[in-house]
């Protein structure tokens, strides 16, 4: 839904309540059905207010979650959920579950802006530690990293466990 300008968005509303069918604003505008489908839904639950004018919306790692609970555990369909949520498009929400997969359950944020073209040293001091300390230290931060591990392994098991569970009471 990119392609189209504010103004061809509300155009594009006012033709299909005006009575034009969706093939022909789908030919008009060139882009899909579904698209046009998604925003008339879109413009009808939030108004003209939920199209962008200026700069992206930012989600939280803590909205990012809710939304996609709503998609895993309570079973709604990405689509009703996008257009509750007000977000641009179903894509947004299909990508978030994707990388909500891929990265083991767990929301990761990008960071922002634009990665450096140089890396730059760390000018670490010596370490004053000993071998002995060094090891101990290392040691705590190898279990330390373990349980976080299985508690990554034991969450991921419970939401799938819930998944399946869910699944088959339909």
């Amino acid at each position: 839904m990119s392609k189209l300008s504010y103004e061809d968005k509300i155009n594009l509303y006012n033709d299909r309540k005006n009575g034009m069918s969706i093939n022909s604003l789908a030919s008009k505008y060139k882009i899909r059905s579904e698209g046009i489908e998604y925003l008339i839904r879109l413009i009808n639950k939030h108004g003209f207010d939920v199209l962008r004018t200026t700069k992206n919306k930012y989600y939280s790692i803590q909205e990012k979650e809710r939304i996609i609970n709503r998609v895993l555990l309570d079973n709604e369909t990405i689509n009703s959920v996008a257009i509750d949520e007000g977000l641009a498009s179903r894509g947004m929400l299909q990508n978030w579950l994707k990388d909500y997969k891929d990265m083991g359950y767990n929301i990761v944020e990008r960071k922002r802006g634009r990665s450096p073209t140089m890396s730059k040293k760390i000018n670490k001091p010596k370490s004053n530690e000993t071998i002995e300390e060094e090891n101990a230290r290392l040691k705590k931060e190898n279990l330390y990293l373990k349980a976080e591990l299985e508690y990554s392994k034991k969450l991921r098991a419970v939401v799938q466990a819930r998944k399946n569970q869910q699944q088959k009471k339909k």
